[in-house]
């Protein structure tokens, strides 16, 4: 314990941990603060994504990049399923896939590109597991190819309606989660000598105990989900008075503050020239997303949702996703990186995020 109050005594950012208690309590107290509410999760939020950063680089320490990257993506989508869930338990299910869709793209357009142009102004260039980063790529192609099928079926042939769309999502999300299972099952153990990460990196601060950092990320990771709740039953009134449209705010705002805690850990570790670990933390966690997110929550949306939701996403989300999958893939393919390429990267997302606030995709 005293680890973690040393790091906050000597980090002014995680001062910022005082906002955690008061948003909770706001939140009993004035629930119809939305802006209030909106302001402070957003607060508190990003000291415990620090917070969670340097607790996964300590594990990732004694686990290797690799197995690092993988911890953080998958407890930074917690946060982004505990929102999902609660949009979906609402109804809310153009929050849902504005917010699937808009995590794809953050991750693989926004966290990489950043990770790569923070990291590129350190270092003139710098390397990582080409290996690792193609089968990442493959695995987001075929969650493109699973999540335009639905869509591009509905629209070509209507005659099997509804039931056609259901059942096909069903099945389709089956797959995925099987196809994300044996990629685990390939990287982790059959084949894991090829995802040895790339000899880099700057030691840094001195890592945690194992037991200590562990300790540290249970208990962040239900920090931040308690928090994601009061921002995600907020954010929906608050964009209102701030002027955003529900696609704009699925696709980009709850993307970005969802993705906070893996966004510090991928930053910190580019700049430390340990680039395994953020492309393992940005294209892991679109994956894991793609393959394990999205359906989990279709087939969830069977239990708690007030209806059965779809894998059918409006044309303009299937379309930014299919570019960013081949961007991603193709500025990867090298194992090699500099600042210019984080900069291409950082253009398309901005290209993106334009076209949503000036004019949103309709329709669920």
């Amino acid at each position: 314990m005293k680890h973690v109050l040393n790091e906050i005594r000597h980090n002014p950012l995680l001062w910022l941990l005082a906002f955690v208690p008061v948003v909770l309590a706001v939140e009993k107290l004035k629930p119809e603060a939305h802006t209030l509410l909106f302001v402070l999760s957003v607060c508190a939020i990003v000291p415990l994504a620090a917070l969670l950063s340097h607790a996964t680089e300590s594990v990732a320490a004694k686990t290797g990049d690799a197995v690092g990257g993988l911890l953080n993506a998958t407890l930074g989508n917690l946060t982004e399923l505990v929102i999902a869930l609660t949009a979906l338990r609402a109804g809310e299910y153009m929050l849902v896939k504005a917010s699937i869709a808009g995590a794809i793209v953050t991750n693989t357009l926004f966290m990489l590109g950043a990770s790569f142009l923070l990291g590129g102004l350190k270092h003139h260039v710098q390397e990582y597991n080409r290996i690792s980063a193609r089968m990442q790529a493959g695995l987001l192609v075929l969650a493109t190819v699973a999540l335009s099928i639905p869509s591009a079926v509905s629209r070509a042939d209507a005659v099997g309606g509804a039931a056609f769309s259901q059942k096909l999502s069903v099945g389709l999300a089956v797959l995925l989660i099987a196809a994300y299972g044996l990629s685990m099952l390939f990287s982790l153990k059959t084949h894991r000598e090829l995802f040895v990460a790339a000899e880099s990196g700057e030691a840094g601060e001195a890592p945690w105990p194992v037991g200590v950092a562990m300790a540290a990320l249970a208990g962040v990771t239900v920090l931040v989900a308690l928090v994601s709740e009061v921002f995600v039953e907020s954010v929906q009134k608050a964009a209102e008075v701030f002027g955003m449209s529900p696609a704009f705010v699925g696709f980009i705002v709850v993307a970005l503050v969802g993705g906070a805690a893996e966004m510090a850990s991928a930053f910190s570790g580019a700049r430390k020239n340990r680039l395994d670990l953020s492309v393992g933390i940005a294209l892991g966690s679109a994956s894991q997303i793609a393959l394990f997110v999205a359906p989990l929550l279709v087939l969830a949306s069977y239990v708690i949702g007030p209806t059965p939701m779809g894998l059918q996403f409006w044309p303009g989300a299937v379309v930014m996703i299919l570019i960013a999958t081949f961007s991603v893939a193709f500025v990867t393919n090298s194992g090699r990186s500099a600042w210019f390429v984080g900069v291409l990267l950082l253009m398309v997302y901005l290209v993106f995020a334009m076209t949503l606030y000036l004019l949103p995709p309709q329709g669920n």
